[in-house]
C-alpha cells in the first residue's frame, strides 16, 4: 500500500507551500517511484503555488529531467455525485425497504446538493488513490486544520451512517421474523463493500499514514496546533503526529527590531514544539520575504526544509510605484449582521474582535460576536476562555464572544428528537406495534451518527438564532474561504431540501408524527429564507473580507470575490492585514524584499470596486483589551 504523508495546519502556516515542496521532493528523491499530490482543502492553491493550471483529474507535471509528480485539485461536488449515481439505485432500495417513504419519495432528494461533500469527496479521493496501487507515496494538502479533524473522523462517522443503512435494509427480515417467515438483506452486497472501503481507509490510516503538523511561530498557530494534536489522540483508534514543521521563521535577525522579535520568537517556539513533540520529527522553514511558488522555488524550499541546507530562493519582485495611503478610522458596525471572512490565517477573528471593539469605543451599541470556525482562536484574541454561550469579554458587560460547538449542538438536539420521536411514535394498537417500533429504532440509529456537512448547517441555525435580537451588533468570524463559501449556499440547498422533504411528506399526512415533522421542517425552510435574504441585503448585512498582501491570498481572494457575486452577495470592503510599512523595513534586507512584493499585490488591489483599508504589520500579536486598542488606534485606506 502506498505511503501516506498529511499536512496539517492552521490555515496561512504555508501548510500548501510545504506540502507541495515535500511532494517534489520525494519525486526528486525517488525518480522511479510514482509520487501524487492531492489537495483535498475545497479552496484549493496547488495551482498558484505550482504556478500550473490545473483541472480536476490528476495531471502529471515534470519536476526534473528524470522526475515527474501528479497532482490532483480534487472537484469535491463531481467526485462525490459520481460515487453517489454508481449506487444510486441501490441506496434507493435500502431506504425504500427501511421506511414509509417509496423510491420516487427519496430520489429527488438524492439529487440535490448535500452537506459535507467536501469532506466525503476527500475520503473517496484518498481510498481510490490508495486502492488504485498507481502510486507510491501520496502527499496530501488538506483544509484547515478544523475541517481536517471532520475529515478524520469521517470513517467512524460513516460506520455508525452504514448501521442505520444495515438497519433499514433489514426491515423486512425483522418483520418477518415477528410474523412469521423469512425476509432478506436489501442492497448486502453494496454495505459489505463499503465497510470494507472504511476498513481499509482506517487501515491506512493507521498503518501507514505520517501526519505532519505545520504551523508557525505566532501564539495562535501553536496553540491552534497543540489543540489539534490533542483532538487527534481522541479518535480511535488515537492518530500520532510524525513530525513537526515550524515555517516562517526568522533566523538572523541583525540590526532590524521586527526580525530580532521574530528571531527570538522563532527559538521559542522551537524548544517549546520539542517539549510537546518529544522523540519526533522537527523541521523548520525560513521566511526570505519573498513567495515561494514554481518547481524552481519549491525546489529551494524543499532543500531548506528537508535537508536542512541554507533557503537560497530570492527571486527579484515586480517593480511597481508605492500605492498612496490615507489614514482614516475604523469603520463602525453600522448593519445588525456582520460577517468577517477570508482564507484560513489572514487575521479573520482579530479584524472581527477590532471591528466590535472599535464599535463599543465610539458608539453605545452592544456588540456580539461569534466563531462559527470548527477551530476557533476567539478565546486566544480575548484572552479568557470562550464557550458556546455568550460571555462578557474585555471587562465589559455590553460586549459578549461565543463559539459554536456543532457537535454538541447537535447531540443537544438529537437527544431531544430521539425523544420526541419515542413519544409520537408509540403505538395504540398492537397491530402496528413492531412496525413503529423499529421506526424508532431506525431514527434513533440515524442521529446516532453525525452527518458530514455539521459545521455549515449548524452554523445556519445558529446565525438566524443570534440575528433575531435587534439589540446589538453581531459579527460572525466565519470558517476559512471553502467552508465559509459552503455556509453561504447552505440556506439556499436548505429551502430545496425542504421543499422535497414537503411535498414527499404529504403523500403520508394522516399520520400524526407526518404531520407533527411537516411543521418542523416548514420551520427550517422559513429560517434558512430569513437568513438568504439577510445575506443578501446590504442594509442588514455588511461583509468584510480579510487578506494578506501576498500572492497566494490574493489569488484566493480573487477567487472568493467572483465567488460571492455568484450568491448576490457584495463585500463591503477588504482589510488588508500585515502590511509591512517602508519605515518599519528601514534597511532590513528580509523587510524591505517583503515590502516589495506586498506593494506588488496592493497596486494588483487598487482594481477593485470597494474600500480597501490596509493594516500595518504589528511586532506582537494582537491579544486583550490594550493590544486591541493599540490595534484599533490608527487604519490606512488605499487611494
Amino acid at each position: 500500500m502506498a505511503k501516506l504523508a498529511f499536512f496539517v495546519g492552521k490555515g496561512g502556516v504555508g501548510k500548501t507551500t510545504v506540502a507541495a515542496a515535500y511532494a517534489v521532493h520525494t519525486a526528486l528523491q525517488h525518480t522511479s517511484k510514482a509520487v501524487l499530490l492531492l489537495s483535498t482543502d475545497p479552496a484549493h492553491s496547488l495551482s498558484d503555488v505550482l504556478e500550473k493550471p490545473l483541472e480536476d483529474e490528476p495531471a502529471i507535471m515534470r519536476v526534473s529531467r528524470r522526475a515527474k509528480l501528479t497532482v490532483w485539485q480534487i472537484n469535491a461536488e463531481k467526485l462525490f455525485r459520481d460515487f453517489l449515481n454508481k449506487h444510486k439505485q441501490q441506496i434507493l432500495s435500502i431506504l425504500e425497504s427501511g421506511s414509509i417513504f417509496s423510491r420516487e419519495d427519496i430520489e429527488p432528494l438524492l439529487d440535490t446538493t448535500l452537506p459535507g461533500m467536501a469532506e466525503m469527496a476527500a475520503l473517496l479521493a484518498i481510498h481510490d488513490a490508495l486502492t488504485s496501487r498507481e502510486y507510491d507515496y501520496i502527499v496530501v494538502d488538506t483544509a484547515p486544520i478544523g475541517h481536517t479533524l471532520r475529515l478524520f473522523a469521517l470513517p467512524e462517522d460513516f460506520i455508525r451512517f452504514l448501521d442505520f443503512l444495515e438497519l433499514a435494509a433489514s426491515r423486512d427480515g425483522i418483520l418477518a421474523a415477528h410474523f412469521g417467515g423469512t425476509g432478506r438483506l436489501v442492497g448486502g452486497e453494496l454495505l459489505q463493500q463499503w465497510r470494507a472501503m472504511v476498513d481499509r481507509l482506517k487501515a491506512g490510516l493507521a498503518d501507514n499514514a505520517e501526519i505532519f503538523l505545520v504551523t508557525s511561530p505566532e501564539k495562535f498557530a501553536i496553540n491552534e496546533s497543540l489543540r489539534a494534536r490533542d483532538a487527534l489522540r481522541q479518535y480511535a483508534p488515537p492518530l500520532e503526529v510524525a513530525g513537526t514543521v515550524l515555517n516562517r521563521i526568522v533566523k538572523r535577525g541583525n540590526n532590524c527590531k521586527v526580525c530580532a522579535a521574530r528571531e527570538r520568537a522563532g527559538r521559542a517556539a522551537q524548544a517549546l514544539l520539542k517539549r510537546e513533540f518529544p522523540g519526533k520529527k522537527a523541521y523548520v522553514g525560513e521566511d526570505s520575504g519573498a513567495p515561494i511558488m514554481g518547481v524552481d522555488g519549491l525546489k529551494a524550499f524543499a532543500e531548506h526544509v528537508f535537508d536542512s541546507k541554507r533557503l537560497n530562493w530570492e527571486p527579484a519582485p515586480p517593480r511597481v510605484p508605492e500605492p498612496r495611503l490615507k489614514r482614516v478610522e475604523w469603520p463602525l458596525l453600522e448593519t445588525p449582521l456582520t460577517l468577517v471572512l477570508g482564507k484560513g490565517g489572514v487575521g479573520k477573528t482579530t479584524i472581527s474582535a477590532a471591528l466590535g471593539f472599535a464599535t463599543r469605543a465610539h458608539s453605545r451599541s452592544a456588540v456580539e460576536i461569534c466563531s462559527v470556525d470548527p477551530a476557533p482562536s476567539l478565546d486566544d484574541v480575548f484572552e479568557k476562555e470562550i464557550g458556546h454561550k455568550p460571555a462578557a469579554v474585555l471587562g465589559d458587560a455590553k460586549f459578549r464572544a461565543s463559539e459554536m460547538d456543532a457537535v454538541s449542538i447537535y447531540r443537544d438536539w438529537a437527544t431531544a428528537m430521539k425523544q420526541a420521536i419515542e413519544g409520537a411514535m408509540t403505538s395504540e394498537r398492537s397491530s402496528i406495534h413492531v412496525d413503529l417500533w423499529f421506526e424508532r429504532q431506525l431514527f434513533s440509529t440515524l442521529l446516532d451518527s453525525v452527518p458530514p456537512g455539521l459545521d455549515e448547517v449548524m452554523a445556519v441555525f445558529r446565525i438566524v438564532d443570534l440575528a433575531h435580537d435587534k439589540s446589538r451588533r453581531l459579527i460572525i468570524d466565519m470558517a476559512p474561504t471553502g467552508h465559509a463559501l459552503e455556509l453561504l449556499r447552505t440556506p439556499q440547498r436548505i429551502l430545496a431540501w425542504t421543499r422535497l422533504l414537503l411535498k414527499t411528506l404529504a403523500a403520508h399526512r394522516t399520520l400524526t408524527v407526518v404531520q407533527d415533522l411537516a411543521v418542523k421542517i416548514a420551520e427550517v425552510g422559513q429560517r434558512a429564507r430569513e437568513l438568504l435574504e439577510l445575506f443578501r441585503n446590504a442594509k442588514s448585512t455588511h461583509l468584510y473580507v480579510v487578506m494578506l498582501p501576498e500572492a497566494l491570498p490574493d489569488r484566493e481572494t480573487e477567487r472568493l470575490l467572483s465567488a460571492l457575486r455568484s450568491l448576490q452577495i457584495k463585500a463591503e470592503a477588504l482589510f488588508v492585514n500585515r502590511v509591512v510599512f517602508a519605515k518599519d523595513a528601514g534597511n532590513c534586507t528580509r523587510c524591505r524584499r517583503a515590502h516589495r512584493w506586498q506593494m506588488a499585490t496592493l497596486a494588483n488591489l487598487k482594481r477593485q470596486d470597494r474600500e480597501i483599508y490596509v493594516l500595518r504589520n504589528f511586532q506582537k500579536e494582537i491579544a486583550g483589551k490594550r493590544s486591541l486598542r493599540s490595534f484599533t488606534g490608527e487604519l490606512w485606506r488605499l487611494v
